[in-house]
């Protein structure tokens, strides 16, 4: 399962009051036509000029950009003439103009490309944008305007996706606290403006604290069993810090680090993990407990002001789960199988330390490093012999672009007169099967110490017709970038995060509403990672795996038994990978199921807690994140949200079915997917946009089978 995310910036909750006049608003609103972001940038697509920002425009321009909506708002809330369907919810689609445009920008850098001026501006303006939401769902007569409408919905002949734009408003106000008394109103505002500070303060420290706690070595002999590559990157890593005659390991945002897969010298592996282990419980001022402890704290008490019993059954009402019971059910449908594999797995893997003469008993440092052995053993495959056929360009343009192509008839031109944000990201114009211009893509895939963990996918500029534009997405990953002049190898998990992530990127490129807040990945948490999750399985389509598996020296495609090694492997390790991933999921459910009248006092305490009572406290299997550096939960949105990649599997692997029982990889078949899922956006149920494609509802048999579960 991929780790990503797709990075969403704390817009979210609360709104301050503004009170101020017109004159004083229209002199605050007056953005300098210097700025860049004071009108649409006049590139292709409205691709931001990045060659033209600098770090002081994103203040001003979010400051006038969020007066801006607050004007068109207070106007739209004001207007004497009775409420419709044009001069509310489509006015209210058609502002903000200026707030999109630039935050859309700011969240790429700050996610991909950050430094201290922006850390700050984001921990400022944070409250600032939940203010702004509030000020938005939290108005009196503007819920007036849109409850009238919703009431007179039956008469109003509109199409379906203006009819399902009322009912998401409605939804949204309801969720925001619409129907609150000022009291509780006023007392949400302050939570929901502190909770977007600290959201942005957890951000901003795991950043620093992910960097700080990169481990250095200044023994060459403790980095055994490291590829030359490898060592050349961290060796450059090094240097880059006035580190001399040093290696730099970073750390990727999991708990797991990808070195430890080759790192024969035990010390050093328990070195590397214990770096990511602790990275931020050092009580230092990236510590990030304090935070997350008030951060439950508040949004416990968010949701008993809203009349919830937890956190997570307010969050989840607009999700396909809708109830904590409903994940908690499918986590716990899981749990035994998952487990019980990873046991098994445990005891393959003590079984090989006791033939070698280890003396020790397997902990989370051993667990990659001699499962690896095991895979070897039982499948002959070793990653580096099929890492010199992945390399990372080739993966892109004739794996990952070739799919799209064979699927839905996309096309790819690299645009070099695009400015980007920083000189390793690439940039595509996207085509469609008509040969017109679709979207623009960008990809930024190597590490940087100032870059989030994980990998993503988000919009620069988003798609709509009523506004008139064409999607912008971009992808951000964190492989290890290459020394000069070798070759960018990478892994096989990572060539499935390549797919995944476009799998997202197609969703965005495919968008196909008339109103932004329907548009493209703007859907539920547990239906987003669909089609990520299902573009991964073209990776391994002969078809598509021979088209881009060549040896990166000789062009000699890829071994079919090769192939048949990856192909049987592919469900080794499996009970490992699903084990963290779900102890996560259920840490996250765990945290936002907290009521309001119960005080956490210490996170680790918690968390052992936590991982015990959902039965998932494996000492040698660790959650894929723990508490104090789960970005996903307490930083980018998917608070009580991370059981989605579960349940999304679900769904891609019963859609992936359909797909073999009716012809595989071709264009019709991808059309339909496109025509039904990738470009509807949230514009239907999803629970019955998935029974139109499938055929019935989810079921969970083909995901059990295709992870080599028992099948119930």
């Amino acid at each position: 399962m991929k780790t990503t995310a797709i990075l969403l910036f704390a817009f979210a909750i609360a709104a301050l009051s503004f009170q101020k006049n017109n004159k004083q608003m229209e002199s605050e609103n007056d953005l300098p036509s210097t700025n860049p972001f004071s009108k649409p940038s006049t590139l292709p697509f409205q691709a931001p000029p990045f060659d033209k920002i600098n770090n002081a425009d994103y203040g001003p321009a979010l400051e006038a950009g969020i007066q801006q909506q607050l004007k068109e708002i207070d106007a739209i809330a004001g207007n004497t003439a009775a409420p419709t369907f044009e001069n509310t919810l489509v006015a209210m689609e058609k502002s903000g103009e200026l707030i999109r445009r630039v935050n859309n920008v700011f969240n790429v850098v700050t996610g991909a490309n950050t430094n201290d001026t922006l850390q700050a501006l984001q921990e400022e303006i944070a409250p600032k944008l939940a203010a702004l939401h509030d000020a938005i769902f939290l108005n009196d007569k503007l819920f007036h305007r849109v409850e009238t409408i919703y009431n007179n919905l039956s008469n109003l002949h509109l199409d379906n996706e203006s009819k399902r734009l009322v009912e998401y408003y409605r939804q949204q106000f309801l969720m925001a606290g619409a129907q609150l008394s000022d009291d509780d109103k006023n007392k949400l505002k302050s939570i929901n403006a502190e909770e977007a500070t600290l959201m942005a303060k957890f951000t901003n420290k795991l950043v620093n604290a992910a960097k700080d706690g990169a481990l250095v070595v200044d023994d060459a002999a403790t980095l055994s069993g490291l590829s030359a590559t490898d060592k050349d990157a961290f060796a450059q890593d090094a240097d880059a810090r006035g580190l001399k005659n040093s290696w730099l390991i970073p750390l990727q945002n999991t708990t797991q680090q990808p070195a430890l897969q080759s790192l024969s010298n035990r010390d050093t592996r328990e070195k590397l993990f214990h770096a990511s282990w602790v990275r931020a419980e050092k009580n230092d001022s990236n510590d990030t407990r304090t935070v997350i402890l008030r951060l439950a704290t508040i949004r416990a008490e968010k949701a008993n002001i809203l009349g919830f019993k937890n956190y997570a059954a307010w969050k989840l009402q607009d999700q396909m789960a809708k109830t904590p019971q409903a994940v908690n059910q499918f986590l716990n449908q899981l749990v035994p199988a998952v487990t019980g594999k990873a046991k098994q797995e445990a005891a393959e893997i003590q079984s090989l330390i006791n033939q070698q003469g280890g003396g020790f008993d397997l902990q989370p440092w051993d667990w990659e490093f001699y499962s690896e052995q095991v895979r070897k053993a039982k499948y002959d495959l070793d990653e580096n012999e099929i890492k010199p056929y992945f390399e990372l360009n080739t993966v892109l343009e004739k794996g990952v672009f070739y799919a799209a192509n064979q699927l839905y008839g996309l096309t790819f031109k690299e645009r070099h007169d695009i400015p980007v944000y920083q000189k390793d990201v690439r940039v595509f114009e996207v085509f469609d099967a008509n040969k017109e211009p679709l979207a623009l893509f960008y990809c930024d895939y190597f590490k940087r110490d100032n870059k989030s963990g994980g990998a993503w996918m988000s919009n620069m500029v988003d798609q709509s017709k009523l506004l008139g534009t064409k999607p912008v997405v971009y992808n951000v990953c964190n492989f290890t970038k290459p020394a000069p002049g070798q070759p960018a190898l990478i892994s096989f998990d990572d060539v499935t995060t390549m797919f995944h992530e476009f799998g997202h990127a197609l969703h965005g490129m495919f968008a196909n509403q008339n109103y932004p807040s329907l548009s493209g990945t703007n859907v539920a948490r547990d239906f987003v990672e669909f089609p990520s999750q299902f573009n991964e399985h073209w990776a391994l389509v002969p078809k598509v795996l021979k088209n881009y598996a060549v040896h990166y020296k000789t062009g000699a495609p890829i071994p079919q038994a090769l192939i048949d090694k990856i192909k049987k492997a592919s469900t080794f390790n499996e009970g490992y990978a699903l084990t963290e991933a779900i102890a996560a999921a259920a840490l996250d459910m765990q945290w936002h199921t907290i009521p309001a009248d119960t005080t956490i006092t210490d996170v680790d305490a918690f968390e052992k807690h936590a991982l015990q009572v959902t039965k998932l406290d494996l000492p040698q299997v660790p959650p894929r994140y723990r508490s104090s550096y789960f970005l996903h939960i307490w930083g980018n949105g998917y608070s009580a949200g991370y059981y989605a990649y579960q349940w999304t599997k679900m769904l891609e692997e019963d859609a992936y079915s359909w797909f073999e029982e009716n012809g595989g990889l071709t264009r019709a078949n991808g059309q339909r997917f496109r025509d039904m899922i990738l470009s509807r956006g949230n514009t239907e149920d999803y629970n019955v946009m998935f029974k139109d494609f499938r055929g019935h509802a989810p079921d969970i048999k083909a995901m059990e089978k295709n992870l080599g579960l028992p099948v119930q």
